[in-house]
């Protein structure tokens, strides 16, 4: 009984503790320039200077091995047919230079939503005749931080209507419904307490802008899809699969939420 009533009591206490030491006037009311759009700001606007000023040196940006990375594998053949992205692809900066703003989309062939991710998966399962890379793998962390960074600066914007529709209601219902122990939706910490700290951490609206995101906690990037997992992870939710089309509902309806921020792929946060 006692191991019981603690346990609720660090629930309780976390949960409170989302509602207090709000952020204070001079950084919400400083004018953000590209990275504010309306009543939205990007996750760049929340971070501390050291991590802005890391991410805005291209030479300081951690992130800068995976895109260098991605780069070479662009051009490199694999597979069967012995082909490389450039085969089809040709010149990235031209071809991908509004790709990163455009996914999750909806998907003719599955008949569902398809994200950025799995895309470039698939191109290499049928295109290249190659294997897919893992979730969250170098490789695939590294092509899809270069192919979303030749939107780099353009304004995010997903399609919603149309086939997309449904999948973007199931996103919203995701974002609002609660779940876990601690009985929390997407929206208690990233609308509701946006500017306030959990704790030691400065909650953000949550936006998707920047992703793969190289994150200081982690020392290395990871995908939307691992942010998922962990948010989910810390309302002791039970967290889906990477690539998983609750996900992927949830990626589009985050995408819509920062339409206009700018592509910031890689961004630096906390």
């Amino acid at each position: 009984m006692r191991k019981v009533k603690a346990r609720v009591l660090t629930l309780a206490g976390f949960a409170l503790s989302l509602l207090v030491l709000p952020i204070g006037a001079s950084a919400s009311e400083k004018n953000w320039g590209k990275y504010e759009v309306d009543d939205r700001r990007s996750g760049y606007t929340y971070a501390a200077a050291e991590t802005r000023a890391m991410q805005d040196d291209d030479f300081s940006n951690p992130a800068s091995i995976w895109l260098d990375q991605g780069e070479t594998l662009w051009t490199k053949k694999e597979g069967d047919a012995g082909k490389a992205c450039a085969s089809c692809h040709s010149d990235a900066a031209k071809t991908m230079s509004s790709v990163g703003t455009s996914y999750p989309k909806f998907d003719f062939k599955t008949k569902k939503l398809i994200n950025l991710e799995q895309r470039i998966n698939r191109c290499r399962t049928e295109n290249m005749k190659a294997k897919a890379w893992k979730y969250d793998s170098p490789q695939l962390l590294g092509m899809t931080i270069y192919v979303r960074n030749q939107s780099h600066g353009k304004p995010m914007n997903v399609a919603i209507d149309g086939n997309a529709a449904p999948f973007f209601e199931k996103g919203k219902k995701f974002f609002n419904q609660r779940r876990g122990q601690l009985d929390m939706s997407c929206k208690n910490c990233h609308e509701d307490n946006a500017g306030n700290y959990a704790r030691a951490n400065l909650l953000s609206e949550g936006q998707s802008n920047g992703f793969p995101t190289y994150r200081l906690k982690w020392q290395k990037p990871g995908s939307l899809h691992r942010r998922f997992r962990g948010c989910n992870k810390n309302v002791r939710a039970t967290p889906y699969k990477a690539g998983s089309d609750e996900y992927n509902n949830l990626e589009l309806y985050v995408a819509w939420r920062g339409r206009g921020l700018p592509v910031e792929a890689p961004a630096v946060r906390n």
